[in-house]
């Protein structure tokens, strides 16, 4: 919506603009910057390197305290009714004095959960205010995928009821939410190499799944999911 009309448009025009959108704009791309470095960061620790974890986290904190500095009485317009805004940069300064705790007392397990606290957190503002990033969208094909790894047993009971049901209705709702993804990622985003790599693997994956279900076929599914879990987690690592 655009904040200047009449003759201040005139006049002002070189500090008129889509503010809202643009602050909105701005709020995003400086929060997609820190969280760059919290995705590396949990990668790190996904693989129990604590130091260089720590480095990236250290990199995570400077842009993080970017964001508040110009964010914390710069409040976005979309955010203007959320009650979650203002308490958000006390939340993530406490965060961070007990990552370091944590760091100091080698307990990557802790700090892995904070870090994934920080993305939580965002994830409830944003979607207080009907705001989607692709960020969000991962997450819940990473939620999706966590509930589907149940079925990831190669002594499965395939005579039990519900099972080949409840794994067609997960494959379709992975796959939903990955095209959902694709919508959101757009333009250049959505055909760059990595992203297609991730999104067509997965769905080429997902492809086996009525296979493994119509054989009762465990063992197919077990790699099927073992596949889905490494894009999974590559998505996660590079776009969440």
């Amino acid at each position: 919506m655009w904040l200047c009309s009449g003759r201040a448009a005139i006049l002002l025009l070189a500090f008129c603009g889509p503010a809202a959108a643009d602050e909105l704009s701005d709020f995003n791309a400086a929060v997609e910057s820190a969280s760059a470095h919290n995705r590396v960061a949990i990668g790190y620790l996904r693989t129990g390197n604590l130091d260089l974890a720590a480095l990236e986290i250290d990199r995570l904190r400077e842009a993080w305290d970017r964001v508040a500095q110009h964010f914390t009485t710069k409040r976005p317009a979309a955010f203007d009714s959320n009650p979650l805004y203002g308490g958000l940069w006390t939340a993530e300064s406490a965060r961070f004095v007990g990552i370091d705790l944590m760091i100091k007392k080698g307990k990557p397990d802790a700090v892995a959960n904070a870090l994934n606290g920080l993305r939580g957190d965002l994830y409830a503002l944003r979607q207080a205010s009907g705001i989607v990033v692709l960020a969000d969208c991962v997450r819940d094909a990473n939620a999706i995928m966590d509930g589907f790894m149940v079925f990831n047993d190669r002594a499965l009971d395939w005579s039990k009821a519900d099972v080949s049901a409840d794994i067609a209705g997960k494959a379709s709702a992975y796959r939903s939410t990955l095209d959902r993804c694709e919508t959101i990622a757009g333009g250049a985003l959505a055909n760059h190499p990595e992203f297609r790599r991730l999104i067509d693997g997965a769905k080429a994956s997902l492809a086996f799944i009525p296979q493994a279900i119509a054989k009762r076929d465990a063992d197919l599914l077990h790699r099927v999911l073992i596949e889905l879990r490494s894009f999974d987690n590559l998505l996660a690592f590079r776009f969440g």
